[in-house]
């Protein structure tokens, strides 16, 4: 079986589910550094897939990768809403559909 090289950052449970289809996964915990670079590569990279497929499913692993930002950078989610909706108010959401042309 040929060996594949992914160096990206894993759920917690896919070294097991790997192991369980007969694969040995070759893995390494990262330390804070490189966390937070996987973290921002995992985040482009789920939002890639969204675009290309956008589904429930892929908008969840959005979410999960922003949860695990949450949590490393310690960001509070009432202030993070609290900012969000402090935008809405000055600036407005995007419900209705305006598309600036030129400015």
């Amino acid at each position: 079986m040929d060996r594949k090289t992914h160096n990206k950052l894993i759920r917690d449970k896919i070294p097991e589910i790997i192991e369980r289809a007969g694969d040995k996964p070759i893995t390494h915990l990262a330390g804070d550094e490189e966390y937070w670079e996987k973290l921002k590569q995992k985040l482009q990279e789920e939002v890639d897939e969204f675009i290309k497929k956008s589904t429930p499913e892929e908008l969840a692993d959005i979410l999960e990768v922003i949860e695990a930002i949450e949590e490393y950078k310690k960001f509070n989610r009432k202030e993070i809403l609290k900012l969000k909706d402090k935008k809405a108010k000055q600036r407005g959401k995007f419900k209705k559909k305006i598309i600036l042309d030129e400015s």
